[in-house]
This record gives C-alpha cells, structure tokens and sequence, in this order.
C-alpha cells in the first residue's frame, strides 16, 4: 500500500513538473496611481501595453506581433484560449482574455432572469478555468454592450439590467480571482451611456472605449466625462464605415490603405502619444488578422491571404521608434472614368470603364497587383457580427498602363468591362511586394440598364 502511494506521488510530481501551466503562477497584475498618473504594474514592474485585437479565426500571427514590437493582444471571447495563451506563452505576451457575453443589439433579452443566469454561469466557468495562467493580463468581460440603436440608426440607452448582470460578473471576477482587473468596453466615448453605466458598476477596475475617427479627440472626450478611473482604448483603428461618406445608393467608401495608414499614424499621435491626461494605461489596436466588415479589407491589419498592410509598418514605427526593413506599397487614391467614388458612378450594362490607382512602393521591389470585381454586401451586420463575404464577378482587366508622377508615386490605368446584370458593385486592387506585404484601394459604382 505504501509502496502504490509512493509510486502515485511520483507519477503526480512528474506530471505537475512536465505541465508549464502547474508550474507558473498567476501574474499579479495592479493599477496604481502615482504622482496624479495611472499605471498598470505586472509582478510590481511597469508594463505599456502595445496591443492588438486579435481574433483567433480571423487570423493569428503571434510572431509578427512581437516582431512589430507589440506586448499584448486582446480577445472577443475564450473559445480558442487554450492555443492563445500556449502561444501568448512561448512568446511571452500577455492577453487580456475577453469573455463573449450577450448583446441587447443581436437580440438577448435582459428582463429573462433565466437567460441571465445561464450566461453567468457559463461565465463563472470561463474565468475558474483560465484566471491562474501566467500570461492572463485582465478581463474584458464583454464587448460594446452599449451599442443598440433605434430604427433610424442612431443610439439608444440599454437596458439597464445589462449593467447589473455585469456588475454581477465583475463582482464574481474580483471574489475569485485578485490579480487580474476587470472591465467591459463601449462603443465610442458617449457622457450619457458611461455615467449611466457607471452608476451600476462603479467597481469596474478602468474604462474601456473603442474609437476611430474619434481617437484623435480622446483625451477632450475622457476629461469631459470627469471620471477619475484609468481609460484604455481596447479598439482603435481606421475611419469606421459609419464615419466615411456613402454613396447615393448607401455604400460606404473606403479609403486606400496607404491613406488609412496616414491618417491612422496622425490619430495615434495624436490621440495616444501626446496624451497628457494621465489616465491612459493601454491601447489594443483593431484588428490584428482580417475580417468581412462591407469590404474584405476595411478594418483588418492583414488581406485574406496573410499579407501585411502600411498599418501594421505605422504601429511597428510607433512601438518601436522605427519603420520595419520592408514597408508595404502605398496606395493613395483610385479613380474610375476619372472621377472620385463620392461621385457616384454609374455604368451602363456591359459598358467600357477606366479604372486608375496611385501607388507608391518604398522599397523598389518587384510587385504583383491583381484585380477583382466583387457583388457589394448584400445583409449588412451590425456590432461587429459576422457578415457574409459577396460573391466575386468574372473580371477581364485589359490595356495596362504605367507612368511615373511628378511626386515619385506610380500611377497604373486599365480597362474593364461592366458587369451585364444590373446592380452595385465594388473594384479592389491589390499590390503585393513579394515579401509578405500588401496594398489595396477599392471603388463601388452601379450598373444599370438605361442612364
């Protein structure tokens, strides 16, 4: 019997020994203020995060992460945690795991007691299981929860039960697992829905507000709101498809990703590095894979096919005080019969068109640019849920040309024959470097009969 005991305690020791997360503790992880700064602290050490939003379906290049300099990514939910936090691990970033509770916006219902309960349980489960791995940064227990609109599209008061049933959550958080802050993210930095949210969980450990447009204006909007809580910006990223112009038939226009990459370099600077409120503690910048959000490339860092855009080269500059050896080529405008996508252009059935793209590539690589014809969305989502990618659209691109502008950039100009069947469709254009590095522009016009 002794002997059986003995060999039971070894098999044990060996097994705790071999398992890397038995093995480490939990990181302590603390917000402290000091001399009128907010600071968060691993183990007692400062840590910046530079982040990123990353989505383990929609892409999950750890490696390139760190080697843009980044320290952290954050999730929208648990369901791959197990991969991330082995990779957060072996490259020794840390995650701020985000738990995927409900939305008002995609239809639950927070007067369902039953409903409400089933979800905390289900959370309680998420958190017992992962709270102690070494490389767990915080909690972001649910994302833009805040988001509903009226019919008209523009922004109602949740029900508050949904910030009681998260107050519930952070309560729950803070009783079972000491070394790791919790918090929840809005949707923009709206004085109304954050005082009433605050009123209900006054014990959340720092604010999180996603901006795009508005980053620029963050450190206004935060004084505004006169919290004295730490704020960090778990979402930043280009123009979102609601801040840019439409066209007349309601398809948002997106920029080329050379200009995303500018004005996202300028919005960073402005609204993050010259912040001087002292109440910023972190940044996860959106999205750090690629995603269908009314285009393929609106919001992702990375096309389809894992090639890197100018966005990742403005944070790696931004993260690391330098640009990366090879920057992406750099798209910065693209024109269809000469004329602007705020235009609105319309093409008769099976008519002849010019398109044109204006492009720079810094490196002098060789490049390959392809194009493609693509149906517009045709159900658009709402809060970040999934949307179905269109169908592509048989395209033959004819008569190429290239000339050299006054300004060192390329211009190439093409032909292509509109579609035969009426609708609203969209022109992209990539150009790849051959080393892993993309850029893009796209224009949506409309085909009809007569004109």
């Amino acid at each position: 019997m002794v002997a059986t005991r003995f060999v039971y305690l070894i098999i044990l020791a060996v097994l705790l020994i071999s398992t890397p997360h038995s093995q480490a503790k939990p990181s302590k992880v603390t917000i402290k203020k000091l001399t009128g700064e907010y600071q968060l602290f691993v183990n007692s050490h400062p840590f910046h995060i530079k982040g990123a939003g990353l989505s383990y379906n929609d892409g999950h290049n750890f490696k390139a992460l760190t080697q843009a300099g980044g320290n952290s990514f954050r999730t929208w939910g648990t369901h791959y945690a197990d991969i991330e936090l082995e990779k957060a691990q072996e490259l020794g970033l840390m995650v701020m795991m985000g738990i995927d509770v409900e939305k008002e916006l995609h239809g639950f219902d927070y007067n369902d007691d039953a409903a409400v309960a089933k979800q905390f349980e289900s959370v309680k489960q998420q958190v017992l299981k992962y709270k102690d791995h070494p490389n767990i940064l915080g909690w972001m227990i649910a994302n833009e929860p805040n988001l509903l609109m009226n019919e008209d599209g523009s922004l109602k008061l949740v029900n508050p039960k949904v910030y009681q049933a998260l107050s519930d959550i952070i309560d729950f958080i803070h009783e079972v697992d000491p070394n790791h802050p919790v918090s929840y993210s809005f949707a923009g930095v709206i004085p109304e829905h954050i005082h009433t949210a605050m009123q209900y969980t006054p014990q959340v450990d720092f604010i999180s507000v996603q901006v795009y447009g508005d980053l620029i204006d963050l450190q206004d909007k935060i004084a505004a709101l006169n919290i004295d809580k730490p704020f960090m910006v778990t979402e930043f990223g280009p123009l979102g498809h609601w801040e840019r112009p439409a066209t007349a038939w309601g398809r948002e226009i997106e920029e080329p990703s050379g200009i995303k990459a500018r004005t996202f370099a300028e919005r960073i600077q402005q609204g993050i590095a010259k912040n001087t409120s002292g109440k910023l503690i972190g940044h996860y910048a959106f999205e750090w894979g690629q995603k269908q959000e009314r285009t393929p490339t609106w919001y992702g860092m990375f096309t389809k096919d894992g090639k890197a855009t100018a966005r990742i080269d403005e944070l790696t500059k931004f993260w690391t005080g330098n640009y990366p050896a090879n920057r992406a080529p750099y798209v910065t405008s693209i024109h269809l019969n000469g004329l602007m996508a705020e235009q609105n252009v319309r093409l008769p059935l099976g008519a002849m068109a010019n398109i044109e793209v204006a492009y720079s590539e810094y490196d002098g690589d060789a490049f390959n640019i392809r194009w493609q014809l693509l149906k517009e969305v045709d159900v658009k989502s709402q809060g970040g849920a999934f949307e179905q990618e269109p169908d592509e659209v048989a395209l033959t691109i004819s008569a190429p040309k290239e000339t050299k502008q006054e300004n060192g950039s390329t211009k190439v100009s093409a032909t292509f024959k509109a579609p035969e069947t009426s609708g609203d469709y969209r022109l992209f254009f990539y150009i790849d470097d051959g080393k892993e590095k993309v850029g893009y522009a796209n224009f949506p016009f409309y085909v009809e009969y007569n004109l």
